[in-house]
C-alpha cells in the first residue's frame, strides 16, 4: 500500500489518556501505583462491592485544573456520568467519566514548529483494569482463558481530546511529544508510555485534496509509543485510500495496531455515544472548582515548554523551531545566562544542540561556558578543541582555560600554518589540481592532512580559507 500525498490528505484527531500522579485512586483510598502483584491495589470500591460509595480525589481535580490551564482551556463546572458498557475488567460494570460537561473545554497548544492544535476537551474519568488473554496469540477471540488484574481499575485518568487539526504522522508525533512535556512540566503525569501512564487513541480519516468534508474515520486503540503511532497512522491512511480507490467504502471501526506485523486489524464496529448509555452518576455531586481555586492554581503554574521556546528565541534572535531541542534538554536557562554573560548566541545554541546531550550539561557555569565560546571565536581554540574542552567541562566542572592548558591546546602561529599548507600543496600536485578545478571533495583531504600534521591544533575553517586564497 502507498499514499499519494499530492492527491490525498490525512485528517488526524488524537485522544490522549494520561494517568494522574495522585497517591490514591480517583474515587477511593486504594493506592495508585504502577506494578505490584495482581489485585493488591484494590479495595471495596474497586471491587464494586454493595454499599461502597465513591469519594472524589481532590488532588486529581487540582491536577486536571493545572492541565486545563496549561492547555489554554476554560476550566468549568462539570458533571460525572456513568458510562454503562460491557467492562469485564471493571467489576461494577460501568466507568465513571465526564460526558456532557467536562472540567476543561476549548483550548489549544503550540507545537515547536509554531503550529497551533486545538483541544476540544479534557475530562476526568477512572481507568479500567487490565485483562490478559492466555493462549491464541494473546487476543480475546481465540484465547483459552483470561485473567483480570484490577490494580489499574479506578486510577485517575485525564482524557485529552484533540481537534482534527493534524495532517501527518509527523505532526501527530510532535503533538503527543509536546502534550507529554506539558503534563510532565505541571506535575500531572510521568508520561511513561511504556508503563501505560500515557496512552493514545488515533482517529484517522482521508479525503481528496481540496475536499472540505471529512472522510469516515477509524479509531486505532492504545498505541504505546510515538514510533508505533506514526506507523499506525501511515498504514491506516494507506489502507483507507486503497479501499476508496478500489470502489469500496471505509466503515467506521475501532482497530487494533499490530506492531510486529505493521498493520491494523478490526477490533470492533465503532460504537456511538448512545451505545454507552451515559447518565449522571447519582452518587456524585456537581464539580464546581470556583474562581479562587482556579486562579490559585494558575498562579502556581511553571513556565511551559512553548513559553520557554519563545523566551530563548527572542533573546537569541533565532527562529522558534531552532530552540526546541535546547528546551527539551533543559538547557535554556543555561543558554540564556551564557548569552547574558556576553557569549555569541549562535555558537551557544550550536553547542547546546550538537555537543551537550549529556544530562549533566545544565550544571556547568554560565561564565565558564561564555569564556569557552570566546576562546573559540577569537582563535585560541579550534572547533575540535572546543568540543573536547566542553566535554571535559561537563565531566569535571573545570575552567576552560585550565583544561585547554592541560591538553596543550595553543593557538597556532599563522605563518606556521601557511608553511604546512604550502608543503602539502607541493607534495600533492594531482590533488591540488583537482581542487583548483572545483572538486570540493579534495578540500577534505587537505584539511585532514593539515589536522594530522598539527595533531588537531589547526582550525579547519582557517585551513579552508588558506586553500581558497591560494586557488585564487
Amino acid at each position: 500500500m502507498s499514499f499519494d500525498h499530492d492527491a490525498w490528505e490525512i485528517v488526524i484527531g488524537l485522544e490522549v489518556h494520561a494517568e494522574l500522579l495522585t497517591r490514591t485512586k480517583l474515587f477511593s483510598s486504594a493506592v495508585n501505583r504502577f506494578g505490584g502483584e495482581p489485585n493488591t491495589h484494590i479495595d471495596a470500591l474497586t471491587l464494586g462491592l454493595p454499599g461502597s460509595l465513591p469519594v472524589l480525589n481532590e488532588h486529581a481535580v487540582e491536577l486536571a485544573i493545572r492541565v486545563g490551564l496549561a492547555l489554554n482551556c476554560t476550566v468549568q463546572r462539570s458533571v460525572f456520568a456513568r458510562k454503562n458498557y460491557f467492562y469485564p475488567d471493571q467489576p461494577k460494570n460501568y466507568q465513571i467519566s465526564q460526558y456532557e460537561l467536562p472540567i476543561d473545554a476549548e483550548g489549544w497548544i503550540e507545537l515547536p514548529s509554531g503550529m497551533r492544535v486545538g483541544i476540544e476537551r479534557a475530562h476526568l474519568e477512572e481507568d479500567t483494569g487490565k485483562s490478559t488473554h492466555i493462549g491464541g496469540g494473546g487476543r480475546i477471540h481465540d484465547a483459552l482463558y483470561s485473567l483480570v488484574d484490577l490494580n489499574r481499575a479506578g486510577v485517575p485518568l485525564l482524557e485529552i481530546v484533540g481537534k482534527p487539526d493534524l495532517r501527518s504522522a509527523e505532526d501527530a508525533r510532535a503533538y503527543v511529544a509536546e502534550l507529554r512535556s506539558i503534563l510532565v512540566a505541571v506535575g500531572a503525569s510521568d508520561g511513561k508510555m511504556e508503563e501505560g501512564s500515557l496512552r493514545v487513541d488515533c482517529n484517522v480519516s482521508v479525503r481528496r485534496r481540496g475536499d472540505e468534508a471529512f472522510g469516515t474515520r477509524c479509531e486505532i486503540k492504545n498505541v504505546n509509543s510515538l514510533r508505533s503511532m506514526g506507523r499506525a497512522i501511515d498504514y491506516e491512511a494507506a489502507r483507507q485510500v486503497d479501499l476508496i480507490s478500489s470502489g469500496e467504502s471505509v466503515v467506521q471501526q475501532t482497530r487494533h495496531w499490530n506492531d510486529a506485523e505493521g498493520r491494523t486489524t478490526l477490533l470492533r464496529s465503532k460504537e456511538d455515544a448512545d451505545d454507552y448509555r451515559y447518565f449522571p452518576d447519582p452518587d456524585l455531586v456537581v464539580l464546581d472548582p470556583g474562581e479562587e481555586w482556579i486562579e490559585r492554581v494558575r498562579s502556581e503554574l511553571p513556565m511551559l515548554p512553548s513559553q520557554r521556546r519563545h523566551r530563548i528565541a527572542e533573546v537569541a534572535g533565532v527562529p522558534l523551531d531552532q530552540t526546541a531541542l535546547v528546551v527539551e534538554r533543559g538547557l535554556d536557562d543555561l543558554c540564556l545566562a551564557t548569552i547574558g554573560a556576553g557569549a555569541d548566541p549562535a555558537r551557544v545554541l550550536t553547542h547546546a544542540e550538537h555537543n551537550m546531550a549529556d544530562e549533566r550539561a545544565a550544571a556547568i557555569a554560565p561564565g565558564a561556558f561564555a569564556s569557552l565560546v570566546a576562546m573559540e571565536l577569537d582563535g585560541r581554540l579550534t572547533s575540535t578543541q572546543t568540543k573536547q574542552v566542553l566535554a571535559e567541562m561537563i565531566d569535571s566542572g573545570d575552567d576552560p582555560a585550565a583544561i585547554a592548558a592541560r591538553n596543550g591546546f595553543e593557538a597556532m602561529d599563522s605563518s606556521e600554518l601557511d608553511g604546512i599548507v604550502d608543503g602539502l600543496i607541493e607534495a600533492n600536485p594531482t590533488e591540488w589540481q583537482r581542487f583548483c578545478e572545483g572538486d570540493g571533495k579534495v578540500a577534505g583531504f587537505f584539511v585532514g592532512q593539515v589536522m594530522k600534521a598539527t595533531r588537531g591544533k589547526a582550525d579547519g575553517k582557517a585551513v579552508t580559507a588558506l586553500l581558497d586564497a591560494r586557488r585564487g
